[in-house]
């Protein structure tokens, strides 16, 4: 009777560890390569601290790499299996004839994240008051140095001849050149515009995100083996970022701050509120993770404006839009 009891004891202890193991669910880990580390990308880091990843059974590995060329380099070579950069770089990767491109499925931000900032205070500000400054812009052939110039010529101002355009000046030095005295304006991302408003360094005139419209500025991007050999987990990665941006469309700037607080730490929580409200307002963070037709061609036009087009690139040759879809319609 004694080894009976055992016997069943032993049996319950089998069947209640293979039924918590049938309940676990398979953790997938994916390594994430970002451009950089920027409020701008608020949704994706509320993705990581609400559990939206985990609740997907994904384990993510979330990397700064610092410059879309870095970024991309990271993917290519399998330094990591997914990047949040421009969707710039998948054309240039596509251009150069790439065996296995760049797929952007899964689009973050959809305008540009720069402002205007002057060094000195405007009142009704117009951006014909460029003529004849000294404007410090981006790196050329970046999203930020195109946008910007896209956003002058609409203003009918010339950026070669109208103005002194400085473009030598490395991206994380900007603000410090700014800072020392280089330019009349310049054209910064957050929080450093607002930083520098704060402290009365340059004031916040225009907004290049507004001027220029929508467009896939920051997106997801894998390998296209990559998604036939790991559909499921692009999958769940991209519902996890759609319940993040739906999150932070429903909740108060202030509240995705607190969330978002750790990736920032030397960053005052009011600041960052700050930051998150102004890209919020401008319709910044994208709602949902399509990326559609139309922005697609409004990234093209403006490349093509700024002399960086390489090669005219269908819609539907370097974005995957199912995925997205079928995530939305869940």
């Amino acid at each position: 009777m004694k080894n009976i009891r055992l016997a069943g004891i032993v049996l319950m202890t089998i069947l209640l560890t293979i039924t918590a193991a049938c309940g676990q669910q398979q953790t997938t880990s994916l390594k994430v390569a970002e451009v950089t580390r920027s409020i701008f990308y608020a949704p994706q880091y509320v993705a990581l601290e609400k559990g939206f990843f985990e609740e997907e059974g994904l384990e993510i590995e979330l990397n700064t790499t610092w410059g879309g060329d870095k970024t991309m380099t990271a993917l290519l070579s399998d330094g990591s299996d997914i990047a949040l950069v421009g969707s710039e770089t998948s054309i240039y990767v596509h251009a150069r004839g790439a065996n296995d491109p760049a797929i952007n499925f899964a689009q973050l931000t959809q305008t540009d994240g720069t402002f205007l900032v002057a060094r000195e205070k405007v009142e009704d500000f117009e951006w014909e008051d460029l003529n004849d400054s000294t404007f410090l812009g981006q790196r050329k052939g970046g999203m930020p140095q195109m946008v910007g110039e896209f956003v002058l010529k609409q203003h009918d101002i010339n950026p070669q001849e109208d103005l002194e355009l400085i473009q030598n000046v490395d991206f994380a030095n900007i603000p410090n050149a700014f800072a020392s005295g280089t330019g009349d304006y310049v054209q910064l991302f957050e929080p450093t515009a607002s930083i520098f408003e704060k402290e009365g360094v340059g004031h916040i005139v225009a907004s290049f995100g507004e001027e220029s419209g929508h467009v896939p500025y920051t997106v997801f991007m894998t390998k296209e083996s990559f998604i036939n050999q790991n559909e499921e987990a692009i999958h769940k990665f991209t519902r996890a970022i759609y319940k993040a941006q739906q999150w932070v469309q429903e909740h108060s700037a202030m509240e995705t701050a607190k969330v978002i607080q750790p990736y920032f730490e030397d960053s005052e929580l009011d600041l960052i509120a700050t930051v998150v409200d102004r890209y919020k307002s401008q319709g910044s963070f994208a709602t949902d993770p399509v990326l559609d037709e139309e922005e697609w061609n409004n990234l093209k036009a403006i490349m093509e404006e700024a002399g960086e087009l390489p090669e005219d690139v269908d819609h539907g040759t370097l974005v995957n839009t199912n995925i997205a879809e079928e995530v939305i319609n869940e």
